[in-house]
């Protein structure tokens, strides 16, 4: 018999799904480490100032009345630069 018949199709086929999972592994882990421009990767997404109130009036740190006035001073100042 001498050194034997080898590991069979079924060790080939075993050391190739091994060696594609742990490519696999490698990849991904770069990925997650160093994000592309992708859309994950992007920055984040900045508030507007709508959404920084809402939040706000939310959260309680402002009142319903504070809340109003300036919901009007910012609808006031988008319907003067839309005219400009």
């Amino acid at each position: 018999m001498g050194w034997g018949w080898g590991m069979g199709a079924g060790g080939w086929i075993a050391m190739v799904i091994f060696w594609v999972a742990v490519l696999a592994l490698i990849v991904w882990a770069v990925m997650r480490v160093f994000p592309a421009g992708g859309a994950r990767g992007s920055a984040p997404r900045v508030e507007t100032p709508q959404e920084i109130l809402d939040r706000r009036f939310a959260a309680g740190e402002i009142d319903s009345e504070t809340y109003r006035a300036m919901r009007v001073a910012l609808d006031s100042g988008r319907v003067d630069r839309e005219l400009s």
